[in-house]
């Protein structure tokens, strides 16, 4: 599939103006902040870019690299490469367009590439706006349980609430299984992988609710 000759770069807001610089020559360039992960994740799925650029210390945290691997595994964007730039010197290299590796699903508690902690029963939580009880919470990953029929592959929008606010992103639906409550209410059990979570901003709820 052919890819639309722009650019689509994402970074912290100061480096924003030093990248467009740099990639100028390369077609039309759409500059996100960091901030704006899930907006520039969407224009690279609909304009599906000849290069997509991330600055360099974006590219290395949690954020980053799953927004590479979310690129590297969607089939229609095999034509986009993906680079990585520093802002500030001439740091510069092309992310292996290689089939990615199968993402390390999470097993019953949790996931194991992160550490996970218990949550608080009272904690709040949905799944697409439907209501859950999260059990386990690390800051790429969660075990809930909801009336929400959930099955493996489905993306669902997710919400963790409290008095400080919301912190709202995609996740995929890895492992799910049917349960009958003690009170007999169906239900389903639930092990999710974030796609675009702000870490710190889970990291921060996960301290405000751990066991």
């Amino acid at each position: 599939m052919s890819s639309d000759a722009c650019v689509v770069l994402i970074g912290p807001v100061g480096t924003l103006p030093a990248l467009t610089q740099k990639t100028a020559a390369l077609g039309e360039v759409l500059a996100f902040p960091d901030a704006d992960a899930p907006q520039a994740l969407r224009t690279i799925a609909q304009r599906k870019p000849a290069v997509f650029v991330l600055e360099r210390l974006f590219a290395a945290t949690p954020r980053g690299a799953a927004l590479i691997n979310r690129v590297k595994a969607d089939p229609t964007l095999t034509d986009t490469e993906i680079r990585v730039l520093a802002h500030d010197s001439d740091y510069s290299r092309v992310s292996p367009r290689k089939a990615p590796p199968e993402p390390q699903p999470l097993d019953q508690r949790g996931t194991r590439r992160a550490p996970r902690f218990k949550i608080q029963p009272k904690a709040l939580a949905s799944v697409d706006t439907v209501k859950a009880t999260l059990l386990d919470l690390s800051t790429i990953g969660a075990q809930l349980v909801t009336t929400l029929q959930l099955k493996p592959g489905q993306q669902v929008r997710t919400t963790l609430d409290d008095k400080t606010g919301s912190v709202r992103f995609i996740a995929t639906v890895v492992w799910a299984s049917f349960e009958i409550s003690p009170k007999g209410v169906s239900r389903y059990r639930a092990g999710l992988e974030f796609t675009d979570a702000d870490a710190v901003e889970v990291d921060a709820y996960i301290g405000r609710h751990r066991l």
